[in-house]
């Protein structure tokens, strides 16, 4: 996220505001201003990334406030799932030889695909070995993908990336935004591999805006990529949805966008990105969803690439949900042990991603936010609001909620979840409290558990380090992600700190599976 000259708390508000319609009926359709096949990624040298500049937000309150009992704590145990564990690795950071971090937050994203893990933290990306967690590529520059293309895709390195590995096609997408502004604007840099090899070739391509297109989050679905937008000159503009014509990327040849402009009510939407090999029914929108008070609201995304005057974005369907406070009011109140700074909990929105899944006979939308517990402003706490939403495509409804805050100690946020295809749910997330330095664990659930709880947590990783002055940014995003080989395995990525300080820090990379998935 880059600087801006003036605040965004416009966004922030608009957040949580009744539903309004945005007014455009039409998608703009426009053409991506260049594209080429780039040469294998192993015959580049990584680029070091040497920008140094960290991410900048509104100032946000810091203190909570409003309501303080979560109506759907989880108040009983359940059984714990079981879980057996598999690779637990040092991601990029300062955990990885030479690599010198020079950027706040890491954006932490990733994505597992048929032999490889790829992480992207910001402005640096590198490809591991799926089976033994072994580096074979980088770390690198975001914009090593872009060596020989040309104009701010290869010249600018601005991070804000998400990798995803489409497995309907076993292609790679690496994308991160290039917003040099002025007059020579602002762009999304796309890049979609040739293969499964992350490490070959790759269709790069790059779509122009005329504003700043920030906190970019993308999903794969058969007709489309998906990506979402906020949007900014310099003030707040509004959510962007914009769907990029994906069987012409995957071929290599000319592509095109379509895109629907939100008015400045709506703010960081997440679209449905597809697990599991079950495709959705012949003809299914892109289900798109944000926060509103006590609220989810979805909208749909149908795009034809024949007739662009037929493509339709409609909505929102507001769905009624537990009544809730964002965690921190939406700023920076999580404690650390031996430091008075606080880290930002990004409670104003819902947390990467949004995960879609059709079991046969219904299908799954699973997400997840930060919302404030406690009794009272002396022993507030944050948990992990997440939530279970069926028949997207009709009337959708709420199948199952939940807070995951099982103690009164502990500060719990920046989650993500996902289901595999047995129905398992996993919800990773950082912990923290006055006692335990920012860590990172997990919670599950199998689909015959009680409605709403999830088990005992399993830690990943316990951090050594507290994030200290002046530095509240913690993460951006997360991201947990299920691998398209056996359809079971979840991967998960976040950062933690080995050692008190600022911008040093690390990022873990951790697999397991749930029992009952085989």
């Amino acid at each position: 996220m880059k600087k801006l000259s003036t605040s965004l708390v416009a966004l922030f508000a608009a957040l949580c505001l009744p539903a309004l319609v945005s007014g455009q009926a039409k998608s703009e359709v426009t053409r991506a201003s260049k594209h080429d096949v780039s040469k294998p990624l192993r015959e580049i040298t990584p680029i070091a990334a040497k920008t140094n500049r960290k991410d900048f937000e509104p100032k946000r309150p810091a203190e909570p406030g409003g309501q303080y009992d979560d109506p759907v704590v989880q108040s009983s145990s359940v059984p714990s799932i079981a879980v057996t564990s598999g690779l637990n690795f040092e991601g990029v950071g300062e955990g990885l030889p030479a690599y010198n971090v020079n950027v706040a937050p890491p954006d932490t994203t990733g994505d597992v695909g048929a032999t490889q893990y790829v992480q992207w933290v910001n402005l640096s990306f590198a490809v591991f070995d799926k089976a033994s967690g072994a580096m074979v590529y980088g770390p690198a520059a975001g914009n090593t993908l872009w060596s020989g293309f040309g104009g701010p895709c290869e010249t600018s390195n601005d991070g804000d990336p998400i990798v995803q590995y489409d497995q309907l096609a076993n292609r790679w997408l690496m994308t991160q935004f290039a917003v040099p502004g002025g007059a020579a604007g602002y762009w999304q840099c796309v890049a979609v591999s040739t293969s499964s090899d992350a490490t070959g070739a790759y269709n790069r391509y790059a779509f122009q805006y005329n504003q700043f297109n920030d906190y970019p989050k993308v999903s794969v679905w058969p007709d489309a990529y998906y990506v979402t937008y906020n949007m900014f000159t310099n003030v707040f503009q509004g959510a962007r949805a914009c769907a990029w014509d994906r069987a012409k990327m995957i071929a290599g040849q000319p592509a095109t966008q379509q895109c629907f402009q939100l008015s400045t009510s709506f703010g960081s939407l997440l679209p449905s990105d597809l697990d599991g090999s079950t495709q959705p029914p012949a003809g299914a929108p892109n289900y798109m969803l944000n926060f509103g008070t006590n609220s989810l609201r979805l909208w749909k995304f149908h795009v034809d690439w024949v007739n662009p005057a037929n493509t339709t974005f409609t909505g929102p369907t507001t769905v009624a949900v537990a009544s809730f406070t964002r965690g921190c009011d939406g700023g920076a109140c999580i404690v650390q042990p031996g430091t008075l700074q606080k880290l930002d909990s990004l409670g104003d929105r819902l947390m990467y991603r949004l995960a879609y899944r059709n079991f046969g006979t219904h299908e799954s939308l699973v997400v997840n936010h930060t919302v404030q517990t406690g009794a009272n402003k002396k022993n507030y706490r944050t948990g992990i609001r997440w939530y279970e939403l069926r028949n997207p495509g009709g009337t959708p409804t709420v199948f199952q909620q939940g807070t995951y805050a099982p103690d009164t100690a502990n500060f719990r946020w920046m989650g993500s979840a996902a289901m595999d295809k047995v129905g398992n749910l996993a919800v990773g997330f950082s912990i923290s409290s006055s006692a335990l330095k920012p860590s990172i664990r997990f919670a599950a659930r199998t689909p015959f558990d009680p409605t709403g709880t999830l088990g005992s947590e399993t830690t990943v990783f316990t951090g050594t380090g507290s994030q200290t002055q002046s530095l509240s940014r913690w993460g951006d995003y997360a991201t947990i992600s299920v691998d398209p080989v056996d359809d079971c395995t979840m991967w998960f990525t976040t950062e933690y700190l080995a050692a008190d300080g600022t911008f040093n820090w690390h990022t873990r990379i951790n697999s397991f599976k749930l029992q009952g998935c085989q």
